[in-house]
């Protein structure tokens, strides 16, 4: 990467990235972010309950219940 560092009063204030590596940062970003929500939805213990497809459509009133 090649960054350039403006400073003000002798202190590094801004960096100037080309566009393409500010884009290649962002998808790492985004990709971070969607893994730590994926761990952290993983962990939470609400979502440790699960259920049949069958049970799943008849909640959301697309199969009648057998019995």
């Amino acid at each position: 990467m090649n960054a350039q560092i403006i400073e003000k009063h002798g202190k590094p204030e801004f960096v100037i990235i080309p566009y393409d590596d500010y884009i290649h940062m962002q998808n790492d970003l985004e990709d971070y972010r969607d893994l730590r929500d994926l761990r952290n939805a993983k962990e939470n213990p609400d979502n440790q309950q699960g259920r049949s497809f069958e049970e799943f459509v008849t909640e959301i009133g697309l199969l009648r219940n057998k019995s």
